[in-house]
């Protein structure tokens, strides 16, 4: 019975893999679509162009409004601490990680939760800097090897925080090289291997600058939502959590914040189109998370 539930948790983690490569390739094809037509030559009577205009009047306004909802006026009294918080010394953060990292979900293309933190800190002068490093699919064994890019190791050695969100592409390797034949103990031993790689990696961001803050980001169950009776899934990354959170405990300056909760339960959808990434209230709660960590230092 166990091995069947997990046969299908198998199959859920290979099928979203699928659709979420599925919808960004199709966004792809529509953006190339959309520039091939707009090089084609306008035979439009002048009616039909200045109602034409008249929409891309009516679009620019909606997409201001819009773009008012996506990013209402972050200053409050909570943010505004945050702000003052940073106007007091020159910081340098630097984001490294898979796709929560990269943004990959983010309906406003704003670079997700990392965006958010941006335009939030620097939402009336420049006072911080930050290097967003973050690369769809990238499992603990890949970023490893990314911290010997010069580029990378260089904005590490002059950061004062690094914030990394990394794990879930190696549950999805788990599942995706054992799908015939899933097994619990399956997760259990490649646990063994992410935490230590997360040491790895941990170590050798001290190496190249021991005095920055590290902040280490869970990850959530994006099943939940429509799975909420398949409590492997649960398990699966709760234990994986509990296993990041063990080995920041294991360091100075080094803190895991947690974001399983902020998805847990929501009458929200926080969930972009593949049901796999967050969208943009996703982030923003992401975010909202970080902030909190940072700032209590």
């Amino acid at each position: 019975m166990q091995k069947k539930r997990l046969y299908i948790i198998a199959s859920l983690l290979f099928l979203i893999l699928c659709t979420a490569g599925i919808i960004l390739y199709t966004t792809g094809q529509s953006d190339s679509n959309l520039t091939k037509t707009d090089s084609v030559p306008d035979d439009s009577t002048e009616s039909e162009r200045k109602e034409s205009a008249e929409n891309e009047t009516e679009t620019e306004e909606e997409n201001v409004e819009q773009e008012q909802r996506t990013f209402p006026e972050l200053i409050t009294e909570a943010v505004q601490s945050t702000v003052d918080f940073f106007t007091n010394q020159e910081t340098h953060i630097v984001a490294i990680g898979d796709s929560l990292t990269q943004g990959v979900g983010d309906e406003t293309e704003q670079n997700g939760y990392v965006g958010i933190l941006d335009r939030t800190i620097n939402a009336n002068q420049q006072i911080a800097q930050i290097d967003n490093y973050g690369k769809r699919g990238n499992r603990t064994d890949q970023l490893l090897l990314r911290l010997e890019n010069n580029e990378i190791a260089n904005d590490i050695r002059d950061s004062d925080i690094v914030l990394i969100t990394i794990g879930a592409n190696d549950i999805m390797k788990v599942a995706k090289d054992n799908i015939t034949d899933l097994v619990m103990e399956d997760f259990v031993f490649e646990r063994k291997g992410y935490e230590e790689r997360m040491r790895q990696i941990f170590d050798e961001i001290r190496r190249l600058n021991p005095n920055t803050e590290i902040y280490l980001i869970g990850f959530y169950n994006p099943f939940e939502q429509y799975f909420q009776d398949i409590k492997e899934l649960d398990l699966i990354v709760e234990t994986w959590n509990a296993a990041g959170k063990a080995i920041t405990d294991d360091y100075d300056n080094v803190t895991y914040i947690p974001t399983e909760d902020l998805f847990k339960d929501s009458t929200e959808n926080l969930f972009s189109e593949d049901n796999f990434h967050p969208n943009y209230e996703g982030y923003y709660r992401i975010a909202e998370r970080v902030l909190e960590y940072i700032t209590i230092r």
